[in-house]
């Protein structure tokens, strides 16, 4: 009798142990699945979408281009791939832009590293745009760099914006605000540029306009700046004896357009 009630004690001790390894095992198991959410928060861009699911291009000169430039590099599909100095690039009714925003038109002047590294709207104005300049005019953007930059940047607005929902006012990239009207394929900006042709590229839409926009009081474009660089000019009062004696300040390093125009301000405070 007592080596048959050992027998069932133990068989009992055995059955118990083997219902608490699994317990055990998984009470310990548990936590460690808990730490799951652990990606971490993107930054919102523009949509990364396949060349096959590119937005359709929108605007009265559309189909015209699409006949001119069928395939290749140029077409919408090729542009649609492509960051947006490439996707201009490679448009061949925008040629004169590409020039101006890549340092061809003034080598003081290349903005590509900005303009892709959006996401932007441009609004890029084809070679019949640039061509009702007057010369004074297109020599002036030739020639001064403190025109091309800030007239470049009054054509770039910063986010990613379809024909369908382009419409209102807006800061660009030159700090002046623009306004669009319209929608779908017809479009104007500022009651003066109608969009011929607009069409997604990588990171950017762009907008194929017929006039080059021109910034709002552009002659006071180096009055309106200072004040939001009235910490640097304070700054560069206490250095004023330096500032006025380098009469060459006029000659700054033109890469940087915008510190161009900051000399020519701080000129003017120490005889203030």
């Amino acid at each position: 009798m007592s080596t048959r009630t050992k027998t069932l004690g133990v068989a009992a001790a055995i059955a118990a142990i083997a219902v608490a390894i699994p317990t055990a095992v998984q009470a310990y198991a548990d936590p460690v699945t808990a730490p799951t959410d652990t990606a971490a928060p993107t930054a919102p861009e523009a949509p990364v979408t396949s060349v096959s699911q590119l937005p359709d291009p929108q605007g009265p000169g559309c189909d015209a281009y699409k006949a001119q430039v069928p395939g290749g590099a140029g077409s919408f599909m090729g542009m649609g791939s492509q960051v947006a100095s490439a996707a201009i690039a490679s448009n061949p009714d925008l040629s004169t832009f590409s020039s101006a925003i890549s340092g061809k038109l003034n080598p003081a002047v290349n903005i590509v590293s900005v303009l892709d590294g959006g996401p932007y709207v441009v609004f890029a104005p084809t070679n019949e745009a640039f061509a009702k300049l007057d010369e004074a005019t297109l020599a002036t953007l030739k020639n001064d760099p403190t025109v091309l930059l800030p007239t470049l940047f009054y054509h770039m607005v910063l986010g990613y914006l379809g024909p369908q929902n382009v419409a209102g006012k807006m800061p660009t990239q030159d700090g002046r605000l623009v306004t669009v009207t319209g929608k779908g394929g017809d479009v104007k900006i500022n009651d003066t540029a109608k969009v011929v042709c607009a069409y997604s590229a990588k990171g950017a839409y762009i907008y194929m306009i017929d006039t080059v926009l021109t910034p709002p009081a552009a002659d006071t474009t180096t009055s309106t700046t200072p004040s939001t660089s009235s910490t640097e000019t304070t700054t560069s009062t206490s250095a004023a004896p330096s500032t006025s004696a380098e009469p060459t300040s006029s000659e700054a390093p033109a890469t940087t357009t915008a510190t161009t125009a900051a000399p020519a301000t701080t000129t003017k405070a120490p005889g203030a």
